[in-house]
């Protein structure tokens, strides 16, 4: 398998992830608790016809107490299906135990298994000291290290930006408005930037839904093809949940799409046009 395949299958995954780091600017909040326990989004991922694989993003439904404060804990686990399971077996898991109160991540955690590939990871945020402290076991024998990072404060890591996005309240914010973001992964802090472009009507496998579109401005990079490669619907209503992604690539078009979900906090609104 080349070396880019193997990042295109991954890169399916984490663009169910992607495009959602914290803001470092004030946007608006909406008053409405878009997510909660026991919420299950499914999704399709596929490269042209063919079907890669399956990603589930998830509220637990208990809380959680971490660092002293209330958390809930989400998750995202993505594996590859069909032919291409047998060329690349991808089963990988990423955890963040998001505070309630202010919706950033107090833990992270990584598991990721691609074909004989291993590496578990857990980062504990300390934002009175402005450092993550990462225990790492990565390789076969799964060997231990430890580090330690700088960070910021009201970071994101790219579990909990997902969740994130879905506090926003994109009806303050007019066509076009560029968003700053930082993040924390990989042992590293990144800047990114979003760009809200506006509300749209898009089809579905579930019907036409109103919907909120957003694309990240992407840097030149060997994966992705051009500044707005990739676009991100999120449902126009109190949930907000992704509804579809898309990301052109140079080797083509993948594509994620919403298959189906339970528990959502709000009723959801599908039409037949």
């Amino acid at each position: 398998m080349t070396k880019t395949m193997k990042r295109l299958l991954t890169c399916l995954f984490v663009l169910v992830l992607a495009t959602s780091f914290t803001l470092q600017t004030q946007a608006p909040q909406s008053p409405f608790a878009a997510y909660g326990p026991k919420e299950s989004l499914v999704y399709r991922l596929h490269y042209g016809f063919v079907t890669a694989g399956e990603a589930r993003i998830e509220v637990d439904p208990t809380l959680y107490m971490i660092n002293n404060k209330v958390c809930y804990k989400t998750s995202v686990i993505g594996a590859t299906s069909g032919s291409v399971d047998i060329a690349m077996r991808v089963r990988d898991q990423w955890t963040s135990y998001i505070d309630t109160a202010t919706k950033i991540p107090q833990r992270s955690m990584r598991n990721i298994a691609e074909n004989n590939y291993r590496l578990k990871e857990m980062v504990m945020y300390d934002y009175a000291n402005k450092k993550a402290n990462v225990i790492t076991e990565s390789g076969k024998e799964l060997e231990k290290s430890t580090a330690e990072y700088a960070i910021t404060n009201n970071l994101q890591d790219i579990v909990s930006g997902a969740y994130y996005l879905r506090t926003l309240d994109y009806s303050k914010m007019a066509p076009g408005t560029p968003i700053t973001m930082k993040a924390f992964f990989e042992d590293k802090l990144y800047d990114f930037t979003l760009k809200y472009v506006g509300k749209e009507k898009l089809h579905t496998k579930h019907g036409y839904i109103n919907v909120i579109k957003i694309q990240p401005v992407m840097p030149d990079n060997e994966l992705f093809d051009g500044g707005n490669s990739i676009r991100l619907w999120l449902s126009d209503d109190d949930n907000k949940i992704p509804v579809k992604i898309e990301a052109d690539m140079f080797v083509g078009k993948v594509e994620v799409e919403l298959k189906s979900f339970a528990g959502l906090k709000h009723p959801i609104v599908f039409t037949k046009k």
